[in-house]
């Protein structure tokens, strides 16, 4: 166990001997022990010993030392005014911080303050706009699972072989909740398959998970925190409770659900400072499981005294989320799947870097949103493409109406403009968090909501139709934000100056008794001036010594008796009368007292508020909807969108252009894309450079746009709904894994082969390449026949196995397509065309040169290439001979009798020709020979 966690072992041996406070200390972090305990120390957060020492390396402070009765201990504190920024340190050297806040008020208080944890800072619930810093939703997921789940190695091979993760259960029912604590967006499904599961993990893309006893850890990417948890919160019964406490009798018939939703609950009440559910959060923990770590800022607990409550009732107010009110049961099936490979190769949010060059993804070219709603919603609605047609065009419908009417698009735009993120806002105002300056904003969006809903009086479309109607002002809650808070309130919220004094008539006195006291301070100079005549006495306030008369030292032979002396300076005197005394007292009473007020009144008008929380929530949803469509409609309009037809029996795209590569070219050359049930499966073929990859993706891009709701970059589109989106491109290993590159491509291949349909979209580039040419072809082959024969679904095929093209011929669904290229005087000039039939080359070493590939390299190449292939008609030329495959698979599997190696034909069989003696070629699907050609090529290098 890391030394910096848990009870430090220097308090331990002499935990009877400790002062009070250190026994708080000592006390929390053995609670507490799988995180960094940051302990209120006056305006510092304080460590001490192990814990010390590793806050001062990662934050970059000095190590100082408290020494007590009972020792000298380490100490490094952060001051609480910038304690996100060393928090987020922290976070990032991969530990988790639990933040004990001072729960009393020393003041009231004789003896020691008393602490507890208010937060916990974990990097799925983070809260704070210091830590989240963007706009996008962070998940914290929870899983469970019915039965063991296993081992990777064996879920990876049954994958790879078609068992049990293709299409067993894998000790499944699996149960998935996913929940962004900032904002109160909570979802659940279930799933028999573990693949299942990691296709909406990757959709979704946690910070952070728990699991429960019997879940799988290493279904999560690599970036998610996973931790085991305590093992009472998953308990059926307690998680039923709990999740009816939230959201009511729902219903929920799967067991597996209902744990993953309550034990997540659970987990974000434990970060609250609350719920003992939580117990040692590593106490299940397995070697393959570390700590969690790289947090970042959860809930702060208790009420708007500060206080903590630790009571485990799941219908406890006191330790509830209130915002979190409504629950989003979804079936996978309901949208098209984009896994986490196909989101990476599509470049959806991420953008694949090199060399540092960080271009536009998609979500980026599309983003025309005025506010953070949009800016979240139109990332849902990208990974979560619908597959109802009438949703669909619901969506196209209201886009087009917004882009046809530019008037309208400004306006609404220009409006949303000032709309802030009430959803994150209202989490605040439901948690306690909130400032009066968040209840100004959260009034200025509401002022906003009128003028919305009047400038989508004349609007025709069904969908801003409903929007409108659904529109909810919130007049009551912002009057009564409007009659409460200040305009222009102050930061601090229990030093005056955010409640309105007209709002209370106890305050309004107050404020009066104060304000007249002053004024007559104020008017005290003027008068202790003529009936002195000491013309340079001063009336004057510091936060010590309160009022003052001072009078400079020459004249203090004038001062009247009842001056009562209460500072000596250099230079002169301070002094005081029993009346400005009175007055002082009177004054200070009034203005502690209305401060004080203030602050009661600020929470009762913040808890007002938070009982409204399910309607701003449903009001935050609507102008988010609004926002996306305004953006669909702006991208539409500024770039030469068109509206699709989805629901067409065939992928008819006319001019089709890659979203985002147009905008980063001066010159986009626009193709046509066609796909129907006599032709599906296109092999494309032509050099590096040329297109194909990026022909490929706009084809998956426009499919994507189309089926989220947005017009797509084409002259003309006609489109069949996908249900699924495969992509095996691009190259990628698995060091840390113990995959390489070429097993990295097979699993990605398995995955497409066993769960693709008639209805999916695949895109393969270059299957094959990462084993011998011979190896390579035979897959390539295997695959295409596999797609074509028991698959149909619609792909896209990109291959330098020229070889392959001759399948056209055989399969009546395959047809060739090939990129055009000009080649003249040994230059080579891509013209970016995509036309019927296959390439006449590859042109690999013309692609070296462009490349920089020095120039006796290149030359070498083309006389090695020459003398392979004397009759070549030009550089890269490839024979497209309908029987180059089989010639060259026969050819591998005779090399080793016709080759060099003098072996002996009598001899006895090795291990190798004894198992390609085995299989049963005659009766072996396509897939099965793939899998077979994998497990030999691996014994061959071993």
């Amino acid at each position: 166990m890391d030394a910096a966690l848990g009870a430090p072992a220097k308090m331990a041996e002499r935990e009877e001997d400790l002062t009070p406070m250190m026994a708080q200390y000592f006390e929390l972090c053995r609670e507490y022990d799988d995180s960094l305990v940051l302990f209120q120390v006056g305006d510092f957060y304080e460590a001490f010993c192990e814990a010390a020492e590793r806050v001062a390396r990662i934050c970059e402070i000095t190590l100082t030392k408290r020494e007590d009765s009972t020792g000298e201990y380490a100490m490094a504190g952060i001051p609480i005014d910038n304690a996100e920024s060393y928090i987020e340190r922290l976070l990032e050297a991969g530990y988790r911080v639990a933040v004990a806040d001072q729960v009393e008020d020393p003041d009231e208080v004789s003896g020691v303050v008393d602490r507890a944890v208010t937060r916990v800072v974990t990097p799925g619930t983070l809260t704070e706009d210091e830590l989240l810093r963007s706009a996008d939703n962070n998940f914290v997921a929870c899983l469970t699972a019915d039965g063991p789940g296993g081992d990777a190695t064996t879920r990876d091979t049954k994958r790879a072989g078609g068992g049990a993760g293709a299409g067993g259960d894998e000790n499944g029912p699996y149960g998935l909740a996913l929940l962004d604590v900032s904002t109160g967006d909570c979802y659940a499904t279930g799933a028999d398959r573990l693949d299942s599961v990691a296709d909406e993990l990757g959709r979704f893309a946690p910070a952070e998970a728990i699991v429960g006893p019997d879940a799988p850890t290493d279904v999560f990417d690599g970036d998610c925190m996973v931790s085991p948890y305590e093992r009472t919160a998953f308990d059926a019964e307690r998680a039923r409770e709990r999740v009816e406490a939230y959201f009511g009798d729902l219903g929920l018939a799967d067991e597996a659900e209902v744990r993953a939703i309550g034990a997540l609950l659970s987990y974000a009440e434990y970060t609250r400072g609350g719920n003992p559910d939580a117990g040692d959060i590593g106490d299940d923990a397995t070697a393959e499981v570390a700590r969690p770590g790289a947090t970042a800022e959860g809930d702060a607990g208790g009420d708007d005294t500060g206080e903590a409550h630790t009571t485990g009732d799941p219908t406890d107010a006191a330790t509830t989320l209130d915002y979190i009110n409504t629950l989003t049961r979804y079936d996978p099936r309901e949208y098209m799947l984009l896994d986490r490979v196909a989101l990476e190769s599509l470049e959806l949010f991420d953008r694949r870097a090199v060399h540092g060059d960080r271009a536009l993804t998609l979500v980026d070219a599309l983003d025309e949103t005025a506010c953070a709603l949009g800016r979240r919603k139109l990332d849902d609605w990208l990974r979560r493409p619908l597959l109802d047609e009438d949703r669909i065009a619901a969506r196209h419908d209201a886009v087009a109406e917004l882009t046809g009417d530019v008037g309208l698009r400004e306006d609404l735009h220009e409006l949303l403009d000032d709309v802030y993120d009430i959803e994150r806002l209202i989490s605040r105002v439901a948690r306690g968090r909130a400032t009066a300056r968040d209840l100004r904003s959260l009034h200025d969006t509401l002022a906003v909501v009128p003028d919305v809903r009047a400038a989508l009086d004349d609007a025709e479309s069904a969908t801003l139709v409903e929007l409108r109607e659904q529109l909810d002002p919130l007049a009551d809650v912002r009057e009564l934000i409007d009659e409460a808070i200040q305009e222009d309130p102050d930061a601090d919220l229990t030093e005056g100056g955010i409640v309105k004094p007209e709002f209370d008539d106890e305050l309004a006195d107050l404020r009066s008794t104060e304000r007249e006291g002053k004024a007559w301070i104020d008017d005290l100079e003027a008068g202790e001036r003529e009936r002195t005549g000491i013309d340079s006495l001063k009336v004057g306030h510091t936060s010590v010594h309160g009022y003052y008369i001072e009078v400079t030292d020459p004249n203090l032979d004038r001062v009247p008796d009842d001056y009562q002396r209460r500072q000596t300076l250099k230079n002169s005197e301070r002094f005081v009368t029993p009346e400005l005394r009175e007055r002082e007292d009177e004054i200070i009473r009034a203005e502690d007292r209305a401060d004080d007020l203030e602050y009661e009144l600020f929470c009762e008008v913040r808890r007002d508020v938070a009982d409204e929380s399910e309607r701003v929530q449903a009001l935050a949803d609507r102008l988010a909807r609004l926002d996306v469509f305004v953006s669909f409609a702006s991208v539409a309009a500024k770039f030469d969108y068109t509206r699709p037809c989805v629901g067409a029996k065939e992928f008819a795209v006319e001019a089709g252009r890659h979203p985002v590569v147009e905008r980063a070219e001066e010159r986009f050359v626009p193709n046509d894309a066609h796909f129907d049930d006599e032709h599906f499966f296109a092999v494309i073929t032509g050099p590096n450079m040329s297109g194909k990859s990026t022909y490929m993706r706009q084809v998956a891009l426009t499919s994507v746009l189309a089926q989220a709701g947005s017009f797509v970059p084409a002259a003309e589109a006609r489109l069949p709904v996908v249900d699924r989106v495969f992509t095996r491109v691009g190259a990628s290993d698995d060091i840390a894994g113990g995959r390489s590159t070429f097993m990295v491509e097979m699993t990605e291949l398995a995955d497409i082969l066993n769960n693709a349909t008639d209805e999916s979209l695949v895109l393969l580039d270059e299957v094959g390449r990462g084993t011998s040419t011979a190896d390579g072809l035979a897959i390539a082959r295997a695959v295409t026949e596999h797609i074509h024969d028991e698959i149909g679904a619609t792909t896209l095929f990109a291959t330098h196995h020229h070889e392959l093209t001759a399948i056209a011929d055989e399969l009546s669904g395959v047809f060739n397509l090939h990129f055009e290229t000009e080649h003249a005087d040994g230059e080579v000039a891509f013209e970016h065309e995509v036309a019927p039939g296959a390439a006449a080359a590859s042109y690999g070493i013309e692609v070296a040169k462009l490349a920089g590939v020095p120039g006796e390299v290149v030359d070498r190449s083309r006389e090695l290439l020459d003398e392979s292939d004397p009759g070549s008609d030009g550089p890269g030329a490839v024979e497209s001979n309908g029987h180059d495959l089989e010639e060259n698979v026969r050819v591998s599997s005779t090399a080793d009798e016709s080759g060099s190696g003098g072996g002996d034909d009598s001899g006895p069989p090795s291990d190798l020709e004894r198992e390609l003696a085995d299989l049963d070629v005659a009766t072996m699907t396509p897939l099965e020979a793939m899998n077979a050609l994998a497990e030999l090529k691996e014994s061959l290098d071993e």
